[in-house]
């Protein structure tokens, strides 16, 4: 019988056989890819004895064209309740609403790490060299930062009153005609993004965590952010992990911290990706970090995120592209960044079996050259099938 996912007094997800979990389809190739990956997970769950009772929940155009509503409160309190779920892309609507439903479901559920992890799989095309070389875990703030949406439009009444109080009560001269923003980045918020990126460093045998930032500039957000993190490390983990300055850059055996400035970070993972291993970085850093990393891994298309609460167990995987609505319905695209958000939300369930062999049934197909399109173009010798026909040949492998 299917039970939800509940969360112990020892903060441990304590996860049935038979998981009720909500699933979110996507709009655009979401009514492709999540059938797909829906194929495999049931298999790979039944190799295990176990089993999924999917509920499919609404949010974006179907949730609109269905209810009226882009993001239904029903589908935000089965999130709630349930804990676990998983989604496909979605859209965001346009010219008014909503600016994002994924950021609206991060911040609605407090959803405060992107955790994406970036790594290569044997035989899939890439533009670098060595690929093999990229095994990264990005720990994206998922709450604050230019997300948190504080701004005002230029030549609003909104504008034009916080120009003058700046101006009255610091004396910053804001150039006429500008839109505004305010970039909140707090202790408790950045701590608690870093406290995880640790926690899970120590966990994986991970040796390094490394906080990117851009403190050169933004003192006092970004450069607070890398402050903050070396304080939490003297704080609370100085038995297990040290950062650069307090080592000398020889950390004896424990965890190392360090920093790295954005811009400096984003050529290195091209030039240096083995020095960097788990990354915990803001909001903004860490999507363009995450997007780049994944090109270097050949792309988007398989490149897996999840959303998380890791104090009250609230977690949502996705799918990190977009719709693309013009191949909607053409079984076509790649299904792998939903079926890699699931090998994602397997682990943290605890099902590392069923992760595992996923993993392994993805890597022997692509290794056999049986890829969709977007692979299938970069390969020579390729057999291109169809989403579907992707999903099947993986659990002929499982």
């Amino acid at each position: 019988m299917a039970e939800p996912i509940t969360l112990g007094p020892d903060g441990v997800l304590s996860v049935p056989d038979e998981p009720i979990i909500p699933y979110i389809e996507g709009d655009g190739t979401g009514v492709d890819i999540w059938p797909a990956a829906r194929l495999v997970f049931d298999a790979a769950a039944a190799k295990h004895g176990k089993r999924i009772e999917w509920q499919e929940v609404l949010a974006g155009q179907k949730a609109f064209d269905e209810t009226g509503d882009w993001l239904p409160e029903a589908t935000v309190e089965a999130f709630r309740d349930l804990l676990i779920g998983i989604k496909g892309p979605l859209t965001t609507p346009i010219g008014g609403g909503i600016r994002s439903l994924n950021v609206a479901l991060r911040q609605l559920l407090d959803l405060y790490v992107c955790l994406r992890p970036v790594r290569w799989f044997t035989g899939v095309p890439s533009p670098v060299k060595h690929p093999e070389k990229v095994d990264m875990v990005i720990f994206r703030e998922n709450t604050e930062d230019v997300y948190a949406g504080l701004e005002v439009q230029a030549d609003s009444p909104e504008a034009g009153r916080l120009a003058a109080f700046l101006s009255d009560e610091f004396g910053w001269e804001i150039k006429p005609h500008s839109g505004i923003g305010i970039k909140p980045a707090s202790e408790s918020g950045s701590k608690r993004l870093i406290r995880a990126a640790i926690e899970y460093a120590l966990k994986h045998d991970r040796p390094s965590v490394t906080m990117v930032h851009k403190g050169n500039i933004q003192k006092f957000t970004e450069g607070a952010f890398m402050n903050w993190g070396y304080d939490l490390v003297r704080e609370e983990f100085s038995d297990v992990a040290v950062g650069w300055d307090d080592c000398d850059g020889k950390p004896g055996g424990k965890l190392l911290v360090k920093d790295a400035i954005a811009d400096i970070t984003l050529q290195q993972v091209l030039t240096r990706p083995e020095d960097f291993d788990v990354i915990a970085t803001m909001n903004l850093n860490g999507d363009y970090l995450s997007d780049a990393l994944a090109a270097q891994v050949g792309g988007i298309g398989i490149a897996p995120g999840g959303n998380i609460n890791y104090v009250t167990g609230h977690g949502i995987f996705e799918a990190t592209h977009g719709t693309a609505p013009k191949y909607a319905g053409q079984d076509k695209v790649n299904p792998g960044s939903v079926i890699l958000s699931g090998v994602m939300m397997f682990e943290h369930l605890g099902w590392t079996g069923v992760a595992s062999d996923i993993v392994r049934a993805l890597e022997a197909t692509i290794a056999e050259k049986i890829v969709t399109y977007d692979f299938a173009r970069q390969m020579e010798g390729a057999t291109e099938v169809k989403c579907s026909e992707f999903a099947a040949a993986m659990v002929e492998r499982l």
